[in-house]
């Protein structure tokens, strides 16, 4: 296989034992039709030299890549699925396939989705419908273009299976799906180990997670260190979720197992984009009580650490656990500022004038009501006032003239913006930006499922794409 020089193995996750994952076969597909490849971040991992044939054999066959991991991993966790607990899950349609440094060395995780049963399937398949693969390739694109931090689509194939599901008209088309992640574990992972009362293989994991993703924690020792993990990962808990917040993203199912100890958003079932500021908007038809809405989800997002802290108590003591939890709001409140400011496109100028620029873009966010888009405002007004003549000749100038949008445009004329150069780009010039609303994704859907047209599914991605690159910050 001809991987390029940037090609880094790295499998450490076996190193920690039996309990923590079983060794998997993937099914045999009837067929491998690649409908996605990745290549700018192929070629981050040294795999963007793979031929096609080698791309199949890699990610629908699942044959060990050189000098990685020797198979399949389904990982063993536990989680509370909307804030109840279940013993009865881990990785149950997918599994860690390899692990490799990126070119900035870090640790980086190819995991699947769709890839056949495991232990943990339960009734399931293990498999994915084409349709949640071609949702979810969307969603990385719109959410790595906004900032988030968050899982890559790597890989999509099509396995030529037709699936049986209640929620979409059925039969449907098959497909496996990688990811590129950070880290595949998660909270849950935590929780299982603390369900058996093993102190011992929670120490174990917080010294591999320290290790592998933390190492500034290297100096802390025994109970210390676990304190010091639990303060890593909530800050960086927080930071994704002020990047959800300011990029209007309902993520739909925040349970524990689809929390990971990098601060990374994966795992994209029945997510959405709102359309406009609404804090109730939910992403899931099962969300009943709005337990995951979008204005709820810093506070369950917060429940969730307490879950993890939890499990910390059996190898540290409780009372510096509750410290670090205590500066979560903290810690939220500074993440979503940074993540606003990053989508307006403005330099930072001190907390107080900060807070009081957020506040105002959610204000006039409000008052727009249903006519003022999310994604449209933050067009709109990228760069601060640099864009301001933009903003009052575009389709929404009338929006801008209401009380408390004249007060967000004073203020946010106060903000120098950041890397004004970036307003030079052509995607500054449209009318319209890019957006993720859900009936975008269905007209995708619809072109492929009628006629196989993926025509309007690799332009998505070409516009998605071209919108990153005009919003990126230079690395």
């Amino acid at each position: 296989m001809p991987v390029s020089p940037a090609y880094r193995p790295d499998p450490r996750f076996m190193q920690l034992g039996p309990e923590f994952a079983d060794p998997v076969r993937p099914v045999d597909f009837p067929q491998a039709i690649t409908r996605f490849r990745n290549q700018r971040w192929a070629a981050k991992i040294g795999l963007d030299t793979l031929t096609d044939a080698e791309w199949t054999s890699a990610f629908a066959r699942f044959e060990p890549l050189p000098h990685n991991q020797p198979g399949p991993l389904a990982l063993r966790y536990h989680g509370h699925q909307f804030q109840t607990y279940n013993p009865d899950i881990g990785d149950g349609r997918g599994f860690l396939y390899a692990q490799q440094r990126d070119d900035a060395g870090r640790l980086l995780d190819l995991g699947t989705k769709g890839s056949g049963t495991t232990p943990y399937s339960r009734t399931a398949d293990g498999r994915l419908t084409l349709k949640g693969g071609v949702r979810e390739v969307l969603a990385t694109a719109m959410l790595e273009g906004l900032g988030v931090p968050t899982s890559k689509s790597f890989a999509l194939i099509e396995t030529g299976e037709e699936l049986v599901r209640g929620d979409e008209p059925s039969p449907t088309r098959s497909a496996v799906l990688t990811r590129l992640s950070h880290s595949n574990i998660r909270f849950g992972t935590f929780q299982r180990h603390a369900y058996f009362g093993r102190a011992d293989l929670i120490t174990a994991l917080v010294d591999h997670v320290v290790e592998n993703y933390y190492p500034e924690l290297t100096p802390t020792e025994g109970p210390e260190r676990a304190a010091a993990l639990l303060q890593a990962v909530l800050t960086k808990t927080a930071h994704l979720v002020g990047r959800w917040m300011a990029a209007g993203f309902v993520h739909g199912v925040l349970n524990t197992d689809n929390m990971n100890i990098n601060g990374e958003s994966f795992d994209y079932g029945p997510y959405r984009f709102l359309p406009r500021n609404d804090p109730n908007f939910t992403a899931a038809y099962f969300d009943q009580s709005g337990l995951y809405a979008y204005g709820r989800q810093p506070q369950a997002v917060f429940w969730n650490l307490q879950q993890l802290a939890g499990c910390l108590v059996l190898v540290t003591d409780q009372a510096p656990l509750i410290e670090i939890l205590n500066g979560f709001g903290a810690a939220y409140r500074a993440g979503l500022t940074e993540a606003m400011l990053n989508r307006l496109g403005v330099r930072s100028q001190d907390r107080d004038e900060d807070l009081l620029l957020v506040n105002a873009a959610f204000a006039a966010l409000m008052e727009g009501g249903e006519a003022l888009g999310w994604e449209p405002f933050f067009f709109d007004w990228f760069g601060g006032g640099a864009s301001e003549a933009r903003a009052l000749k575009g389709p929404r100038a009338g929006l801008y003239r209401g009380e408390a949008a004249t007060a967000f445009r004073h203020r946010v004329g106060g903000f120098a913006p950041h890397q004004p150069e970036r307003l030079n780009a052509e995607y500054f010039a449209k009318r319209e930006p890019q957006s993720l609303l859900i009936d975008e994704i269905e007209a995708i859907w619809a072109f492929i499922a009628s006629g196989d047209d993926w025509g309007p599914f690799t332009a998505k991605l070409a516009a998605l794409d071209e919108a990153r690159e005009a919003m990126a910050l230079p690395a």
